[in-house]
């Protein structure tokens, strides 16, 4: 099949068994237009690559960054390994360049569909893990997310999930997502705001913090992640 040569650089693993990082770049639109092919889809990898990858990064949070509770650790977590921040580090090692897809998903851009590269990405990992073990795995993870990771965890720096939910809506021509106050809890001077995020009469997130723009942006990180996962209302 492909050269594998030049990603393998670029995710700074050589492979025992190259079919094996073949098979994680192989999209099932290919095998469904190609069914004479021995291959299998990078689907089953891509199960096992969201474990890894989600193990690696708890790890991480939890020896690294022994201040933060749970709640904070399972928000990084959440924004580190959504498909959209997947993505993202997938555009960076140009990991569209090398997938083998359909003519039909081809045509339809399948090559830079965010989807397509989340799954690649996460079936990459588990190809990792399978090829070399953990800790080359976990090595391969922490190298490709570091940028993200930093971003993520600097104090002083919240990814802006609102604009992230606004976009993704507009772009979609569903119009503008309405956030709307629940409750606010707690003595005066530590009050905990509770805010949900709706499109139309769609409620697609909520969120609590101890502000109430705090709160919207982790109603609207809860309806990406939602949304990332399938859901449309």
């Amino acid at each position: 099949m492909a050269d594998l040569s030049t990603l393998q650089q670029t995710i700074g693993v050589y492979f025992k068994n190259v079919p094996l990082l073949e098979q994680a770049i192989v999209h099932s639109s290919y095998l469904n237009e190609n069914p004479g092919l021995a291959l299998n889809s990078n689907e089953r990898l891509e199960f096992l690559g969201d474990a890894v990858l989600g193990l690696v990064v708890a790890e991480k949070l939890y020896r690294d960054y022994p201040d933060f509770d749970e709640g904070e650790m399972t928000q990084i977590r959440a924004a580190l390994v959504r498909k959209e921040t997947l993505a993202r580090v997938a555009t960076d090692i140009r990991l569209g360049d090398y997938l083998f897809l359909g003519k039909g998903e081809e045509s339809g851009g399948g090559r830079n569909k965010p989807a397509n590269l989340a799954a690649a990405l996460e079936a990459v990992i588990a190809a990792v893990f399978l090829d070399r073990g953990l800790p080359a795995a976990t090595d391969c993870i922490l190298r490709l997310f570091d940028a993200e990771l930093k971003k993520t965890v600097e104090p002083g720096v919240t990814t802006d999930y609102k604009s992230e939910l606004q976009h993704l809506t507009q772009s979609r021509e569903q119009g503008q997502p309405d956030y709307r106050l629940i409750e606010a809890t707690g003595p005066e001077h530590s009050k905990t705001f509770t805010v949900e995020v709706k499109l139309g009469t769609v409620v697609l997130g909520r969120g609590s913090g101890k502000s109430k723009k705090a709160a919207e942006n982790e109603a609207a990180r809860s309806a990406l992640d939602r949304i990332s996962k399938g859901f449309t209302g």
